[in-house]
Order: structure tokens, then sequence, then C-alpha cells
């Protein structure tokens, strides 16, 4: 019984001490906030048809559906073409910065609104990615996602290195600014009656409730005097992220579990043969050659559509065993990427993707992103080096070379 009880112990320490999976976090924030940011830049010349004022999805017809399942969208609060373009250059903008990982607690915020307000202004125009970003993007809020590889993690490296050299750097103007900003934005929007809900529940209580925990984090961490306040709301915000990432490990398990015991149900892929018919639909057919190669070995379109009901159903089962989760996390990335470039359907895979990387092991996290700060390391040393050879001009002919002289082959004897 002492065993269990300090086992008991130990786990509940670990949840509120620790927001668990920084690298994970991470780079579910960068994965969907890459794919939303490319999805609007390719989407941009399309903008108008998919979600402006006269899209094919008319503006009466979004209010009229809005009215009744009373989704969110800033983009039903006006039918001017500005307020448009401005509902989408934010989003486009909360993307890099969540993606940077500037501010993210309000850019996390941002990247929800921005979300929530495009795919609820046109529901038809989504499909499986963008139901799992749309999850994702309200799961994002609730995680502390910008521990690692974000310029807020750079930014307080730098202040605890100045603390450690005795040096006060000075205080942050920019967070309360944009919290300022927001405040008023979140004040209009609420006394022009724009926001559903109300002191019990609705947008309305989340917004402001939000809004009111970024203002007493930041009041907290700068006026309070004493460590308890600041280790209370480390608590909370650990608890809170730690649940979100549970729920985000099982939504994707949910969405491959659900998604493989249906395809079992389905004749087509009983017989093995299902894979065969989306190659040959034209609106998923960007390399005709390629689909025609795929589908006409029969033995390997049985063995596809049998392994992707296999895996799909298997992976929730795996994750008690890290090497089999490994080995099926492995294959359905690689069936994504397969997906993206054979059906067309990047976005949808890159979306998948993200989620899948929720499951990639710390190890590997970790080595990925040290190789990525010595790639990032020898570009900017390269770029650097240039700049100063620019700087200093045309080196001088040294005495006793001719200014045509070349330079000795290092490695090779004379």
């Amino acid at each position: 019984m002492s065993r269990a009880a300090a086992a008991i112990g130990r786990g509940i320490t670990r949840v509120t001490d620790t927001a668990l999976g920084p690298y994970q976090t991470a780079v579910i924030r960068i994965g969907f906030s890459a794919t939303w940011l490319l999805f609007l830049l390719r989407e941009s010349p399309n903008r108008q048809e998919m979600y402006g004022p006269d899209a094919t999805w008319s503006w009466d017809l979004a209010q009229q559906l809005i009215a009744g399942n009373h989704a969110f969208t800033v983009l039903m609060w006006s039918d001017s073409q500005l307020w448009f373009e401005i509902v989408y250059a934010v989003a486009v903008l909360a993307g890099v910065l969540l993606l940077v990982g500037w501010r993210t607690r309000t850019m996390s915020v941002l990247f929800m609104v921005g979300v929530l307000s495009l795919q609820n202004r046109s529901i038809f125009m989504g499909d499986g990615g963008d139901n799992v970003i749309h999850l994702m993007a309200i799961y994002l809020v609730l995680t502390r996602c910008g521990q690692v590889w974000s310029l807020d993690a750079r930014r307080a490296r730098l202040a605890r290195e100045a603390h450690a050299r005795g040096e006060w750097p000075r205080p942050d103007r920019i967070g309360p600014a944009l919290w300022c900003v927001l405040g008023l934005l979140l004040a209009a929007g609420t006394a022009a009656g724009k926001i559903s809900g109300g002191a019990l529940g609705g947008w309305l209580t989340v917004f402001w409730g939000l809004w009111a925990l970024l203002g007493l984090w930041w009041a907290v961490g700068r006026y309070a005097r004493s460590g308890e306040p600041r280790v209370l709301l480390d608590l909370v915000a650990n608890l809170t992220h730690n649940a979100a990432l549970f729920v985000i490990m099982a939504e994707a398990c949910l969405i491959y579990a659900t998604a493989g015991w249906y395809k079992i149900q389905g004749s087509r892929w009983q017989d093995g043969t299902a894979v065969y018919y989306p190659l040959h639909l034209d609106s998923f057919s960007p390399w005709p050659a390629l689909s025609d190669a795929l589908s006409a070995n029969g033995t390997m379109v049985m063995l596809v559509t049998y392994g992707t009901v296999l895996v799909q159903v298997a992976f929730p089962f795996t994750l008690l065993n890290r090497r089999v989760k490994n080995v099926l996390l492995a294959l359905m990335i690689t069936e994504h990427a397969v997906i993206a470039v054979v059906l067309g359907l990047p976005f949808f895979s890159l979306a998948m993707i993200a989620a899948d990387t929720v499951f990639l092991p710390t190890s590997f996290l970790r080595r990925l992103g040290d190789g990525a700060a010595r790639a990032r390391g020898r570009l900017l040393s390269g770029v650097r080096g240039r700049r100063d050879r620019a700087s200093r001009g045309p080196e001088k002919p040294r005495a006793g070379v001719p200014e045509t002289a070349e330079e000795p082959h290092v490695g090779f004897t004379a």
C-alpha cells in the first residue's frame, strides 16, 4: 500500500510541477501554425471566393447558419470588404508569430480566432485536415507550447543569463501594450453585442477569462513580493497544459481508431481494392502517370489497403510499447506524405503529420533541434564571413606572389 501511495504521490508531483512534453507541444505548435499559414498563403488569390463577403456560400446564408449553431466567427461582424481583409491579414500574422513563438500565449488565442473565423464562415470549404486544425487550434490555447524552440524561450534564457550576471533587464513594455490593445478591442466587441455568451458561459466568458488570466500572470510576475502566487499559477498552468496534452494525444488516437474501424466495415476495404479507386479520380490525380503506375500492381494495392487498416486500428494499442509505436508512427507519417503527393492533398497530410508528431520520442526531437541549431549556426557564420570579406574589399597581393597566382590545392602533393 505504501508503494502505491508513493507512486501516486510521485505522479501527482510530476503532473503539477512540470509541463510535460515541451518538445512535443512545440512541434505541434510549429506544425499546425505552418500548415495553416501555408494554406492561407496558397489560397490567398482565392480568398474572396472562399471566405469573402461575396463568396459562394453567401454572407446571408452564413449568417443564418451561425444564428442556429452559434459558431464563433468575427467575419460575421461586418460584411465590408475592408473588415474581411483585416481579419485575413491578422490570421496570417498570427500564424507567423505563433510559428516563431513570439508571445505564444497571446498569439495562440489570435491563432484560434483566425482559424475559427475563417472556417466557420464557409463550413463547406473544409475537409478532415481542416477539422483537425480546428480542434488543435483550441487545444493549443491551453498548452504551454512556447517553452522550447520559440522567441519566448530565447527571451527567457537571455533574462536568466542577465540575472546571473547581476544585470536587470528593462521591464517588458510590449506585453502590457498588447494586452491593453486587445482589451480595448474585446470591450468594443462586447459593447456592440458581437460576441455571444454571458457571465455563465459562451465565447464572451472565454475571451474575457483568457484576457484576465494574461493580465494576472503578468502582474504576479511583475509585482508579487513572494514566490507563492507565481508557484500557484505555475501549478494551475502545468495541470491545464498536461490535461490538454492528454486530450491532444487521445484525439489523435480517436481519429485513427474510428477511421480504421469504419474502414473495416466497408466492402472495398474488405476485398482489398479500396486504394485503387481514389487513384483514378480526376479530382485526386495531380500525377496521372504516377497514379496509374501505383495501381497497376494488384498485389501492391491489396497490401496497401490492408496495411492502412491494420496500422490505423493497431496504433492506439501500441502506445505502451515504444518500439512498436515508433515503427507504426513512421509508417503513418510516410503514408500521409505519399497521400500529399499522389492524391494532391498536401494540407490534409500536413495536418495529420502535425498531429502525429505528439508521439515522437523526446530524444529524437532533441537531436532534431540540435541539428537545426547547428545548421543555423553554420549558415549564419557563412553569411557573416561573406559580409566581412565584402566589407574588407579585395585583398592586396602578397609580396612575391603574382596577382594571378592560383591558391594551392590543399590535400594534394606537388
